[in-house]
């Protein structure tokens, strides 16, 4: 009930208009469930979904699916990554694979402050099917052999997600390098240190990023030889150091196809051979380099691919997180597994209203219209947010019919009923916004806000499939099935790993507790993957192996099970917090608490165990503060409203309304806060690519304040 919206509507009406929905239901209520096979579902939602092997506490629990035996293989005999892609290209030979959309003129827009945006207008996607695929990765996996690299070596990319990004992977798994991957929006210093540790002499870029990241620090990386850019020449070639040579990915197609490879057999990888070796921003220090192996991958997208049902060639999946990313390279792959469309996208060009689109023209939703999408929750916050704003702008009548539609929906979902009318009157026009053709949004990286997964749910029409897993765990670990309308779990185990829980003393999280058993999550399974890169004292601290040899994954954070197998993430070890008095403070559950306010676009809580209470930063939302201020006759600048103790003291107090409301303990609530003027961005270093909060970087860059909060003399 706490998640439904208010609305002021004389309560005579009200009765009225309840008296009509309920001989509405009654009348349509037969009909719907003779037709609409809900039994099944209303049962599947109330189902065991997981349950331990053994009655010991601290057991492994498997999905009901996989009780007996873990799955790792989704075709027979497909082992490694160029196999699966072998037997797809034969299945689907003809069939659409990678989509782009042509661009049809770019223009800089002049805004009113003198900033200019850059603006493009798209034309229609266009397609390469399987068999066009195959053959271009095959040409440049020759092509990188003319290069002079070797199997088993490894190979960097740093690229925007593209067709050209999934193709270059290709012809890695099937030639057996090592693909080395970096997030594009890694720092300086970070991209020096993976591509030095790795050694690698050949890195694939793009223009774009040659010109904004690369060419600064190529002399820092006296190994590297050869820079391909996928997107054609690049305009200016002077500013390499001697040795260093451009070339494009074409060019380097054309000598793969050239290459007499008829006489030497390619050597192709193991089971056991490293596929990826996956650099991940961690929310803490330098980034590692995960180790990836074919069989892991597979084992991950085995036991992804059976959470989705009814995935095939009628699908259509859009890819616009980074590639770079465990949760997007392992859902493209299911795609491309399973006879799918993978239609290129970017988070500047998604939908119509997205930044780089052109007034009146069309985002990449509305012309692929998906039916499969994936998404981290800052994005569904922030598609949260955008249609709650629009609703605040309606007419009251626009927004009352809004708001009863809405928690009448609400109301029946949670029955495991549906609401055809609802839909297509009134939700239409929001589902829309995603293309208006979704059936299952992924949801990944970070987790997502009770209040937001209902709001996907009810306004989008699907389902939201929320997922819990590591790039130490290839992504695999955890994903509630599509009837599962229950909010904050991450679902059962998948069916190609195990979870158990080891109990915490320290937090105070046992496996014995009641209701719910509680502790340290520990993955197990083919897909937990080999380890850190060059890295034994840390992959030691992280990975185990059982008596049976298998390999268990400590992931640091704490869950608890249900009932039903499902599993519920309620800690992290590292953001628990002591204070002076001995209380432990969960800094995530304060900050998921906050999170969803309309006033707070972001919230990092801090705690210090030498003070007796929690302060916080926030990321202030521009319009609502800027009312805010308005209401409270403050005047002045977005940095005077930011920096002014007044303005502080206010928000607070919305703050302190929303904590008691969430039931968080008096010590867990925020006493003093930071407004900061300026986003944290994945470039400010401050939080990372998934916009996971990055304390450690937060707390140096805030220091200053945290001083000011726990009143030392700053000088």
């Amino acid at each position: 009930a706490r998640m439904k919206l208010k609305h002021n509507i004389n309560p005579v009406l009200l009765q009225f208009i309840n008296f009509i929905v309920l001989v509405y239901s009654l009348v349509t209520y037969i009909p719907w469930y003779i037709l609409s096979g809900s039994k099944q579902a209303i049962a599947k939602a109330k189902q065991v979904k997981a349950r331990p092997v053994n009655n010991k506490p601290g057991g492994a629990y498997r999905s009901v699916n996989s009780l007996h035996c873990l799955a790792s293989v989704l075709y027979p005999g497909c082992d490694t990554l160029d196999k699966v892609f072998k037997y797809a290209k034969a299945k689907y030979r003809d069939k659409k694979l990678l989509g782009t959309r042509e661009i049809l003129k770019e223009e800089d827009e002049i805004q009113p402050s003198g900033k200019v945006f850059k603006k493009v207008i798209l034309g229609k996607y266009t397609w390469l099917s399987y068999e066009d695929v195959y053959i271009k990765a095959v040409n440049f996996g020759n092509g990188l052999a003319v290069l002079g690299q070797q199997p088993k070596t490894n190979i960097a990319i740093f690229c925007e997600t593209r067709a050209e990004w999934m193709i270059a992977a290709q012809a890695c798994f099937m030639c057996n390098y090592q693909l080395v991957t970096l997030y594009a929006t890694l720092g300086g210093p970070a991209i020096v240190h993976g591509l030095n540790e790795t050694e690698v002499t050949t890195i694939i870029t793009s223009k774009e990023l040659m010109q904004t990241k690369l060419k600064e620090i190529v002399s820092q990386v006296p190994l590297l030889q050869h820079i391909i850019t996928v997107d054609g020449k690049p305009t200016t070639w002077s500013e390499f150091p001697k040795g260093v040579i451009v070339h494009t990915m074409a060019s380097v197609q054309a000598m793969g196809a050239k290459a007499d490879t008829g006489n030497k057999q390619p050597s192709r990888p193991v089971p056991s051979d490293i596929a990826v070796i996956m650099y991940t921003s961690g929310s803490t220090g330098i980034p590692k380099g995960v180790m990836i192996s074919h069989c892991n991958i597979i084992a991950g997208i085995t036991g992804m691919a059976e959470r989705i049902p009814n995935l095939g060639e009628k699908d259509i999946y859009i890819g616009y997180l980074p590639l770079a990313h465990v949760l997007e390279l392992s859902a493209e792959l299911v795609c491309l597994s399973h006879g799918c469309r993978i239609g290129y996208s970017s988070p500047q060009t998604l939908a119509d209203q997205s930044s780089k689109i052109k007034k009146g023209s069309k985002g990449d939703v509305t012309t692929l219209k998906p039916t499969l999408m994936a998404a981290v929750p800052e994005i569904m916050d922030r598609i949260y947010k955008n249609v709650m704003n629009k609703v605040n702008e309606m007419t009251s009548f626009q927004r009352n019919l809004f708001i009863l539609a809405y928690n009448y929906k609400m109301e029946q979902i949670s029955k495991g009923y549906t609401t055809p009318l609802c839909d297509s009157l009134i939700f239409r026009k929001v589902r829309m916004l995603l293309g208006g053709k979704i059936r299952i949004l992924l949801c990944g990286g970070a987790p997502l806000s009770a209040a937001t997964q209902r709001f996907m749910n009810i306004c989008f029409c699907c389902p939201v499939g929320q997922g819990y897993g590591l790039t130490e765990s290839a992504g695999a670990g955890t994903i509630t099935e599509v009837w599962d309308y229950t909010t904050g779990r991450v679902g059962a185990p998948l069916v190609c790993c195990e979870v158990k829980l080891m109990n915490w003393e320290e937090g105070g999280y046992y496996n014995t507790d009641k209701p719910y058993p509680r502790g340290e999550i520990l993955i197990g399974g083919q897909n937990v993957t080999v380890g850190y890169y060059k890295n034994e004292a840390r992959t030691r601290k992280d990975f185990t192996v059982d008596e049976n040899g298998q390999r268990w994954l400590h992931t640091g954070d704490i869950g608890e099970f249900h009932h039903d197998g499902c599993l519920k993430i309620i800690d992290r070890k590292k953001d628990l917090v002591k204070l002076q008095a001995g209380e432990y403070v969960s800094l995530g559950k304060v900050e998921a608490a906050l999170k969803n306010l309309p006033l707070v676009d972001n919230i990092c809580a801090y705690a210090s165990s030498f003070h007796s209470y929690v302060i916080g930063f926030v990321v202030p939302n521009q319009k609502e503060l800027a009312e805010l201020a308005r209401k409270k006759g403050f005047k002045g600048s977005w940095e005077e409203i930011c920096n002014s103790p007044e303005m502080e003291k206010e928000v607070l107090k919305v703050l302190a309304e929303a904590a008691m409301a969430a039931n968080l303990e008096k010590f867990e609530i925020p006493v003093k806060i930071r407004l900061s003027p300026d986003p944290w961005t994945p470039e400010t270093g401050l939080v990372t690519d998934a916009f996971k909060l990055k304390r450690k970087e937060l707390t140096a860059f805030y220091q200053m304040d945290i001083d000011r909060m726990y009143g030392k003399n700053v000088k």
